[in-house]
This record gives structure tokens, C-alpha cells and sequence, in this order.
């Protein structure tokens, strides 16, 4: 009885220490990796001609408010080496209208922006020239005022080290932003904020290294970071190469926003297809990536 009562016991004990791990391999649900193309991709695009956005770049960013979908896009053209900001909107997420003709923000540089609401106020998270993240902030999604660059301190409250920090991105929860942000695209740092005013990294080193595997080997940024079903999920694009000539759309997953664990068969989507975010969708979600243009994926149970 005794041994079998220690049989017991170290099973029990040995299942505690291991649950977590199985956990983690199974935290992925098939509704948030396995996507399908829409047939009529890409869903927007820059307008190939001679104007502003000729041409657009990652990252833009899908904000869905009750049926109405809005999009802020970066736009640019070989006639300006400024990044400028645009916004369209869509009753069903695939056919858009531009607001205007022109950039909505001109004279700033405004490109891989990141919008959250909160109240009644949006704000955006973007870079600026020079790959530096500043926060602009709106009552009505169009017209923005700039609140300046992000002022991001090390763990022991002195100023980060000086160079690019971009890509940020943002989720507000239990009353704290958090701000996940990229080096030169070597690796995701976190840092928090309570006033918006001064951003605190939660560890000075990043809580998303690149690698070990091929697929992110040279580069990693954090594109959307979503909570579902009691998890955290971080859709992220990645280079296998040196010189970043093709990106892919890929997924982590944490309990705590710092420990990350990546998708065993990232990446989700390849083929240059990155800078991916969801929206949920029926009873599953629909992805879009950003890369150059906008394409469209649905997963199982999303409407279409």
C-alpha cells in the first residue's frame, strides 16, 4: 500500500510539473493558425498611380466598431521619401473606401501604426522617421493630434539606449498598457505605462528572441497581441534571411504576456505575406496580412 500510495504521489506530483508544457502544445486552436485565402485577394492595395500612396507598406491596421471596419494605411510614393498616413473604411471588411484623396496627416511621417480605443479616445501607435515610435491620439479616427515620441526607460528608470524602437504594439489590460516594441527588428522588448507617459520595461532583454529555428532567425516583430479563451496570442512577422528579402506571419502564445511560447508549425502564413492581425469572425476569425498590400485569410467558422 505504501509503495503503491508513493506510485501515487510521484505521478501526481510529476503530471503538476508537466501539465503546463502539454498545455502550451496544445494552447493553439485551429481557428487562430489555419487560414484560407480569399479568392479575390489582395483587398486593398496602394492605387498604382501618380499619387501619395502609390504604393502602401506594412503595418497598417484594422480596427472593427460594430459592423464598420477602419483601416489606417501607410502611403508613399518615389516622389516623396516621407511615410504618410491614410484611413478607409468598409461595411463588410473587403470592399474599401479611401477617406480622401490626400493623407490625412500630412507633414509627419507616420508608418506600422498600432490603434487602440479606450473611452471615447483612439490612440495610435506608429513610427516615425527613423523607425521611432511616437503616440498621436483622436476623437473621431481621422483627425490627429501628435503627443510625441515614446519615452521608454530600463528596468532601473534610465532612458533606453538611443536608436530605432518601432513597431509598437499595444494592449491596454487591468487598467495598464502594455507596449510591445522591436530593436532593428532583433528581438520584441515589453515595457508598461500607466499615464502614457513614461514606459517601463518589465525585463531589459527581449521576451521574444529570434530563432532558434530557420523561419525567424534574423528578425522578429510584434504585429497585434489578442486574449482569447483565458491566453494571450502575439501574431508576429519573422525573416529566415539576412538580408530580409521575404517575411512570414507567425504565432506565439503566453499566460502573462512575458513568457512566450512560439508555434511549433509557424509559420502560419509565408510567401512574403506578413504584418498579420485578426478579427474575430462568427465563431472563428479572419486574418489580414500587410505587406505591400492588404490580403485577406479566413479561418474555419468565420463568415464570408
Amino acid at each position: 500500500m505504501k509503495i503503491l500510495s508513493l506510485f501515487c504521489c510521484l505521478f501526481f506530483v510529476g503530471f503538476a510539473f508537466t501539465s503546463p508544457l502539454v498545455l502550451a502544445q496544445n494552447a493553439f486552436p485551429s481557428e487562430l493558425v489555419n487560414f484560407k485565402a480569399y479568392a479575390e485577394n489582395p483587398v486593398f492595395t496602394g492605387t498604382n498611380l501618380d499619387t501619395w500612396d502609390k504604393q502602401i507598406r506594412e503595418r497598417g491596421f484594422i480596427l472593427k466598431e460594430g459592423p464598420n471596419y477602419n483601416l489606417w494605411f501607410t502611403g508613399y510614393s518615389p516622389a516623396s521619401p516621407t511615410k504618410f498616413l491614410g484611413y478607409a473604411s468598409s461595411k463588410d471588411g473587403i470592399h474599401w473606401n479611401r477617406f480622401s484623396k490626400e493623407t490625412i496627416h500630412p507633414g509627419q511621417w507616420v508608418e506600422d501604426m498600432c490603434v487602440v480605443k479606450s473611452g471615447k479616445t483612439y490612440y495610435m501607435f506608429a513610427e516615425g522617421e527613423g523607425d521611432i515610435a511616437h503616440m498621436l491620439v483622436s476623437k473621431d479616427r481621422v483627425h490627429w493630434q501628435e503627443k510625441g515620441n515614446l519615452d521608454i526607460r530600463n528596468v532601473n528608470g534610465t532612458p533606453i539606449r538611443k536608436g530605432a524602437y518601432g513597431t509598437p504594439t499595444v494592449l491596454k489590460a487591468k487598467g495598464i498598457w502594455h507596449l510591445f516594441y522591436e530593436r532593428d527588428d532583433l528581438g520584441i522588448w515589453l515595457a508598461t505605462s500607466k499615464d502614457l507617459k513614461t514606459w517601463t520595461n518589465v525585463q531589459d532583454e527581449p521576451v521574444i528572441k529570434m530563432g532558434p529555428d530557420a523561419y525567424d532567425l534574423f528578425a522578429v516583430a510584434m504585429n497585434q497581441v489578442i486574449r482569447y479563451k483565458g491566453l494571450y496570442y502575439g501574431y508576429y512577422h519573422a525573416s529566415a534571411f539576412k538580408d530580409w528579402h521575404e517575411w512570414s506571419t507567425n504565432i506565439a502564445v503566453s499566460s502573462d504576456l512575458i513568457h512566450w511560447k512560439k508555434y511549433e508549425k509557424n509559420p502560419i502564413i509565408g510567401n512574403n505575406q506578413s504584418s498579420g492581425m485578426v478579427l474575430k469572425d462568427g465563431k472563428g476569425f479572419r486574418l489580414y496580412t500587410m505587406h505591400r498590400k492588404v490580403n485577406l485569410y479566413f479561418s474555419e467558422g468565420a463568415s464570408k
